[in-house]
């Protein structure tokens, strides 16, 4: 019988392999779970020390761990530390040669490897295939998860193939690990997975919190471009070693072609560079002592440097899942970071293309099918995604790529990726459903997940607006209590003294009752200054030309300024009594917690009723100055 893992037998392993004193909060409860024949559903903050979860664990097994990992930049990140450690590992992806490739496969077979980190499509590779049918495989690992759900913010459908892979393996153990699952995420992992089905016993879920205190949150309003690159001279001076992260290849060469031109050297790094190209970025990322990257969300998942002092976001991300992981870059050492989205919402039409990308409609989705099934009729075709668009005539890349993955989970064709991993052998097979009806419930299913998308969209938008500690704001979103009114590390909270939530007296009281009232007569189709405006009692010409002087509510407030009515209204809308409306109009809207306080039937309400602003309109608190240590110099930056 095995020697039982008891807490001490695990730190001798953890010394003797990776040289820690101690395990950080929930690994040494994960390698144990798992050692002990469980499947396990992991969520740790980036940073936190997830990869040494299923690291640790392959040492401890007999044969083989593959790692499922959906980057070559983490692979190549990871296996070159675990090569420091003389810990035999490689990667199996589309950066390796033929001949390399030949010999990696050769020392699968022979047992030279404890580690393998593969891609998802990897499993569609005959060569692969057959070497790994003669291995034994313990645990296979899934880093960053939240891909195989089509609820998560990074949706990859080849992962959705790994349920058959766990099929084929047999009796192997799995770790699901990721740092940005929600409840409704965690729960699709399990079920994609089929982890709860017999004869697994159901996985154990670990999560062990999202908060990063020591980053910095800002958010700072940008209205040109060239305000945003004033404001991001000033963090990259400042604090010298970062990732600015752009949404499209073309952002990310034009920032970097400006950054150059103020005499900076940044690293470039996109998913549409050559394997080697990135590869060379990554080294150069890795070995410079004051690097800064600029890049798409292709670059940083996994990427093991601690020091890094500031993720700046110059375009804004597609879902909180996406800004909570990208900015969770800067950090990991523990030491503090500064974090900051150049907010423009013209930006938010590039997140808008994407969302489009990853629900195609069902005229697409036949016209791409057409195309790959005249195309393939006599033989098999190999092409890269971008071949199929201009054949089925459909401009958006990303679009028939989700088409593609949507036609093979539809049973309608089989592909294999090629070397260099920018096209793939595309083959027809038999087709016993000629109505489609397959297809056509897994396109069905793209109305409720744009849905979703659209709610992670507007989420986002949500946090921008934030009146009150950001920090909060993004564990209540994970699913996490939040303790405190205030994190005192965000734009929101430092420097300043929050206000406190405090019940209304009566004459607020009467100010929030016909606040509500003018916003529930208005019925959602104006702005907050329409809103103020009306109460006010002002005649503008917008006002009289909708008749909103004739409401009820025209001129209650009118010993009230502007400012204060809407900030009265920004008060309310931290409350969830009001929303806007994610589009450039940002109407605001009643919600049903409003109606419920309008009537006072909401037992407990508190606000933080607005501070009087000074005759410049800017509250005392409301100007924030922070000194930036950094060697050589001291900046001052400014946030209003």
């Amino acid at each position: 019988m095995d020697e039982p893992w008891t807490d001490e037998r695990l730190h001798q392993e953890l010394r003797k392999h990776f040289g820690h004193a101690a395990f950080r909060e929930g690994q040494a409860e994960t390698v144990k779970t798992v050692l002990n024949g469980r499947d396990v559903v992991l969520v740790m903050p980036t940073g936190s020390g997830k990869s040494l979860c299923y690291q640790l664990t392959a040492l401890l097994v007999p044969g083989v761990t593959v790692v499922i990992s959906p980057l070559i930049a983490l692979m190549k990140d990871q296996v070159d530390a675990l090569d420091r450690k003389g810990i035999p590992a490689t990667f199996l992806n589309s950066s390796v040669d033929g001949s390399e490739m030949a010999y990696r496969l050769d020392g699968l077979r022979q047992g030279r490897y404890k580690l393998v980190y593969v891609a998802p499509e990897r499993f569609r590779n005959r060569r692969f295939a057959d070497a790994l049918a003669t291995v034994k495989v313990s645990v296979l690992t899934i880093d960053e998860a939240h891909c195989i759900s089509q609820w998560g913010h990074d949706f990859r459908p080849d992962y959705l193939n790994l349920k058959h892979v766990l099929e084929r393996l047999g009796p192997v153990r799995v770790m699901a690990v990721t740092a940005t699952a929600t409840p409704d995420v965690r729960d699709d992992i399990i079920a994609q997975l089929a982890l709860n089905a017999p004869p697994r016993e159901g996985p154990v879920v670990s999560v062990t919190g999202f908060a990063r205190p020591n980053l910095y949150l800002a958010v700072t309003r940008c209205p040109t471009h060239r305000h945003k690159f004033e404001r991001l001279v000033r963090i990259v001076e400042a604090y010298r070693r970062g990732i600015v992260y752009c949404s499209t290849r073309k952002m990310v060469e034009r920032v970097a072609a400006l950054l150059q031109g103020d005499g900076f050297k940044p690293i470039i790094y996109h998913g549409a560079m050559a394997d080697g190209d990135r590869t060379v970025a990554q080294e150069k990322f890795m070995s410079e002592a004051a690097p800064v990257v600029v890049a798409t969300n292709a670059f940083g998942m996994g990427v093991d440097r601690g020091d890094l002092r500031f993720v700046a976001h110059w375009d804004v991300p597609g879902s909180l899942e996406a800004y909570y992981q990208e900015v969770g870059r800067a950090g990991r050492d523990g030491s503090s970071a500064w974090c900051e989205l150049l907010f423009n919402y013209a930006d938010v039409a590039t997140q808008r293309f994407f969302l489009d990308g990853a629900n195609p409609t069902f005229a697409d989705i036949l016209a791409v099918w057409q195309a790959v099934r005249q195309a393939c009729e006599r033989q098999e075709v190999t092409c890269p995604v971008e071949a199929w668009a201009k054949l089925a005539k459909v401009k958006n890349d990303m679009e028939v790529r989700t088409i593609l993955g949507l036609i093979e989970r539809a049973g309608l064709i089989e592909r294999e990726v090629m070397s260099g991993g920018r096209a793939y052998t595309t083959r027809l097979l038999p087709n016993p459903d000629p109505g489609l009806t397959e297809l056509k419930k897994l396109s069905a299913g793209l109305g409720e997940k744009r849905e979703r998308d659209e709610r992670k969209l507007e989420t986002l938008l949500r946090f921008v607006d934030q009146r009150g500690c950001r920090q909060a704001f993004m564990l209540n979103y994970f699913g996490e209590v939040s303790h405190g009114h205030a994190c005192g590390n965000c734009d929101r909270c430092r420097g300043k003294t929050p206000a406190k939530l405090l019940p209304p007296d009566e004459e607020q009281w009467i100010v929030i009752q016909k606040v509500l009232s003018c916003v529930t007569r208005m019925k959602g189709r104006f702005d907050v200054l329409r809103v103020a405006q009306v109460l006010h009692g002002d005649r503008d010409e917008a006002v009289v030309k909708h008749g909103l002087d004739a409401l009820t509510t025209f001129g209650l407030l009118s010993d009230l300024t502007l400012q204060q009515i809407r900030a009265v209204i920004d008060e309310l809308r931290a409350e969830g009594c009001v929303d806007l409306t994610p589009d450039a109009r940002r109407l605001v809207s009643m919600l049903p917690r409003g109606h419920r306080v309008m009537m006072r039937t909401l037992d407990g309400f508190l606000i933080a009723w607005p501070k009087e602003k000074s005759e410049t309109g800017v509250s005392k608190a409301g100007k924030e100055a922070v000194r930036v240590s950094v060697p050589g110099r001291v900046r001052k930056l400014t946030i209003i």
